[in-house]
């Protein structure tokens, strides 16, 4: 995603843990590094560093690397080994052999090997691919979301605005149909992402309404249009710094073209339900929108330490200043007469 659109870790770190002692949860059970680790890739010792926005970026292949280890380190089979890479492989028709500079740290596998291991592993299409700072604004979400479960509304199916479910996922408003139904389309991870990078170049173009060429994209990521060509005519797969590249410049989440229509869905769904359920939130009490633009935490923080007779004193102040806004009306002197 580009950093221009990316949201504020550190805001949505302070969100979730607003949330959760709202929710009588622990906040740093919630945000344990570990767990978040788990669930994004990322190592626990980065986790703080890529919240505050300071650490440096993980190359592609140590990255992809790295987070495959931490797949058979962490998801062990029912005798709690690591699963053998045969095991891995065979789920996806590969020798164990094809895994090797994988987990060696010496290449990169092919896009088709790792959507084959993160099916087996059960973690989200872009797992493998994604940044750092992806992989924790994921995680982060995944947070938030298990905060506000036992009192989310019920009764959306997301069955309205099918185009726009459509733009966000890059499946067709029929996939969608039946991926609701529970009958979701089985395409070949080929045409899949065939289908799925020219629907980025269709719906992402440039500011003259012109599709972005093939040499721009490839250019971002510092390679030959002509490697993006049978990607382009559904002739071939990109390999996996390509398709990285991609999906960083049309700033689409690093599983776009990975993720099968159930998980897409799923992921745009989610996020439509978060902006509706902040945006429901604000409407019900329009003074969240004024406490998330100041620092209010601070100003409470401080307030505690007054004493009962500062406390009376800070609330006449704040009565006074709203009136001066017209927000409230000035409270009325006190009747010395002591009338009842």
């Amino acid at each position: 995603m580009r950093a221009a659109v990316r949201p504020d870790l550190a805001a949505i770190w302070r969100r979730v843990e607003a949330l959760s002692v709202r929710r009588g949860q622990d906040p740093a059970g919630v945000l344990d590094a570990e767990r978040l680790s788990h669930l994004s890739g990322v190592e626990p010792g980065r986790i703080a560093q890529v919240v505050a926005g300071t650490a440096a970026e993980v190359p592609l292949d140590q990255r992809v690397h790295q987070r495959f280890l931490r797949l058979r380190a962490t998801r062990r089979d029912k005798h709690g080994r690591e699963w053998p890479l045969a095991a891995i492989a065979d789920d996806f028709d590969a020798p164990g052999a094809s895994l090797g500079p994988l987990n060696a740290g010496t290449g990169l596998p092919r896009m088709g090997h790792a959507a084959g291991v993160q099916r087996f592993f059960g973690v989200y299409a872009g797992f493998l691919l994604a940044d750092s700072k992806s992989a924790v604004e994921r995680a982060l979400a995944l947070s938030a979301t298990a905060a506000t479960a036992a009192t989310a509304p019920d009764g959306r199916d997301g069955r309205d605005g099918l185009e726009h479910l459509s733009y966000l996922t890059g499946m067709t408003p029929q996939a969608i149909r039946l991926t609701l139904d529970g009958e979701p389309p089985r395409l070949p991870l080929k045409e899949q992402v065939h289908h799925r990078f020219e629907h980025l170049r269709r719906t992402r173009v440039r500011e003259d309404g012109q599709a972005h060429s093939l040499a721009a994209i490839a250019k971002s990521f510092d390679a030959s249009g002509q490697s993006l060509t049978r990607v382009a005519q559904g002739e071939g797969l990109p390999n996996l710094a390509a398709a990285a590249g991609i999906q960083r410049f049309y700033g689409v989440e690093s599983g776009f073209l990975l993720a099968d229509d159930t998980e897409a869905l799923a992921t745009a769904l989610a996020l439509i339900e978060a902006e509706l359920e902040s945006a429901e939130r604000e409407q019900e009490n329009p003074m969240l929108a004024v406490l998330r633009a100041h620092d209010v935490r601070s100003i409470v923080t401080r307030a505690g330490r007054l004493s009962p007779r500062g406390w009376k004193s800070l609330a006449d102040h704040l009565d006074d200043l709203l009136a001066r806004e017209g927000q409230l009306g000035r409270p009325a002197e006190p009747d010395e007469g002591g009338a009842s």
